[in-house]
């Protein structure tokens, strides 16, 4: 049965997966890289170390569950976005390891971005991957972005991407991190930061700032340090950290349906996978379609799967 690799190693996980086309079936492995206490991130040598150590270990642990017999494409992503000057060293790994494995064994070789990896995977997740086919909106939020981006059908990359919006500061994930480690959480902060807010005795009517479709999420972060110094309830502080993002993106939604049309609504990246975030959206766009938790975070799932769409081309039956 024909099999797609995928490898992903991305800035703080390292993730590989195994797509088998004729059971429209993923098996991934992926594993957080280490951050220490009270930090909020990892210098790119140290990605590139922890990397370098992880993916071997899980390739054996994917592979110890599923022997791999019949891959058609090996795929990495190799930068964060398909826009000129996207680099981050710790691509390199994933890369490597692809190409690597391609040589040796004949496999045939894609690479792509990781930000197309994350709707190829929200895709799969919410069973639309036929929407490749045609145009949609996509928000891609996580620690490293804050997108919102028009998909169109695309020969050579699978999508095009137009960015249709963006943060023009902070990132989401980046506000919901400095939120968490001021309140004394673990990066990444997100899930105990949904577990705290979920207890909060307030809720929040807050001003997204909005400038032309794109966002200002810093202000986020001086109000939460202002709300602690002034003794608010860590849970409050967390529920205002968490409404401030969702409104952002509602209002990033609204701006965008306004120029494109009632088009499909896709929504990726581990910030996505917060239930109070997902669930205003949903109040205003219950169409929408979110990818489940394990395919909202950074995985190799949508890597794989990519091997698969450029391996089939138009002939794609989902």
């Amino acid at each position: 049965m024909p099999e797609y690799i995928g490898i992903d190693t991305s800035n703080y996980t390292t993730s590989t997966a195994v797509y088998i086309s004729g059971e429209n079936r993923v098996i991934q492995r992926k594993r957080l890289l280490p951050v220490k206490n009270g930090e909020l991130g990892l210098r790119q040598s140290d990605a590139v170390f922890h990397h370098t150590k992880q993916l071997p270990e899980l390739i054996e642990e994917l592979c110890r569950e599923h022997r791999i017999s019949d891959a058609v494409t090996v795929s990495a992503s190799v930068r964060p976005r398909n826009a000129e000057g996207s680099y981050m060293p710790c691509f390199l790994v994933g890369e490597g390891y692809a190409r690597a494995y391609s040589a040796a064994t004949g496999t045939e070789l894609h690479t792509t971005s990781h930000q197309i990896g994350h709707i190829l995977a929200a895709l799969y997740s919410a069973d639309r991957l036929a929407l490749v086919k045609e145009r949609f909106i996509a928000f891609h939020v996580s620690g490293g972005t804050t997108d919102c981006l028009l998909c169109e059908p695309d020969s050579e990359n699978v999508l095009r991407i137009t960015q249709a919006g963006t943060s023009l500061d902070l990132k989401a994930g980046q506000a919901v991190d400095r939120a968490g480690v001021m309140l004394g959480l673990s990066f990444p902060c997100g899930a105990e930061l949904e577990k705290l807010a979920v207890r909060a005795d307030m809720t929040y009517k807050v001003r997204p700032v909005i400038r032309d479709g794109n966002c200002c999420l810093s202000g986020v972060e001086n109000k939460c340090s202002d709300m602690l110094r002034k003794g608010e309830k860590p849970e409050n502080i967390a529920r205002y950290c968490l409404d401030f993002i969702a409104e952002t993106i509602l209002a990033m939604t609204n701006d965008a349906v306004s120029k494109y049309g009632r088009l499909p609504l896709l929504f990726a990246g581990g910030v996505m996978s917060d239930k109070l975030i997902r669930n205003r959206i949903t109040s205003c766009y219950p169409e929408a379609y979110f990818a489940a938790p394990e395919f909202s975070c950074d995985n190799a799932a949508g890597v794989a799967i990519y091997g698969y769409l450029k391996q089939v081309g138009d002939d794609i039956c989902l």
